[in-house]
């Protein structure tokens, strides 16, 4: 009885150690991809989507969008695709609100493949891997969020594109992307990915507005 109790008593303090080590590595991976990603030159510029209002691009979506403009100006993309579906109620699209502004910005618009389709990060990767294999291409620059960023590259590099990312951490959404929640809430939905999404269960992380 004591030998057996002192397996239990093993076993379940690992089990605990395993809690608590396992989302604290997975924070430590999100913060530090987020912090250390550099953009890689690509055959196309990706701009995860995010939330939109009534054709006006939110403050997050915004520093994305300024972002991939500037990436494309540097040469790390021969052209851009937005993607993002709409939420009960809009009146249009997260890619499109993402293309206009793009094209009013100086984008040429023939440079832009506005996908809408996704209402989380796993859809919308399988869109625009979808689209860059019937094309031909194979590496992609992602602009987001900085701790989406290992998610997100993780998720295009299980579909077969090799995906690096360029993480739009300026503006007024600075103070949303940097915080601890957003950080918990993507180690949480990094997590949820490896342990469900690999596996085909597919689990929103679409945030209402």
């Amino acid at each position: 009885m004591f030998i057996l109790w002192k397996i239990l008593k093993r076993f379940f303090a690992l089990l605990l150690a395993a809690i608590i080590a396992i989302p604290a590595y997975t924070a430590y991976r999100v913060w530090s991809t987020g912090n250390n990603s550099h953009p890689v030159k690509s055959d196309l510029i990706v701009v995860l989507g995010a939330a939109e209002f009534n054709g006006k691009p939110s403050d997050i979506l915004t520093a994305r969008l300024e972002e991939a403009k500037k990436q494309f100006h540097l040469g790390y993309g021969k052209r851009i695709i937005t993607v993002g579906a709409n939420q009960s109620g809009d009146v249009t699209t997260e890619a499109q609100v993402s293309k206009l502004w793009l094209v009013r910005s100086g984008v040429s618009k023939k440079l832009i493949a506005s996908l809408p389709i996704g209402q989380d990060t796993l859809a919308s990767t399988k869109a625009y891997v979808a689209a860059m294999k019937n094309s031909g291409e194979k590496s992609v620059l992602l602009v987001t969020d900085k701790f989406h960023c290992l998610r997100a590259m993780t998720m295009a590099n299980d579909l077969g594109v090799k995906a690096s990312c360029a993480p739009a951490i300026t503006g007024p959404a600075g103070v949303q992307v940097n915080s601890p929640k957003y950080l918990l809430r993507e180690t949480l939905a990094y997590l949820s990915y490896l342990t469900f999404g690999r596996f085909g269960v597919q689990l929103s992380d679409q945030v209402k507005k």
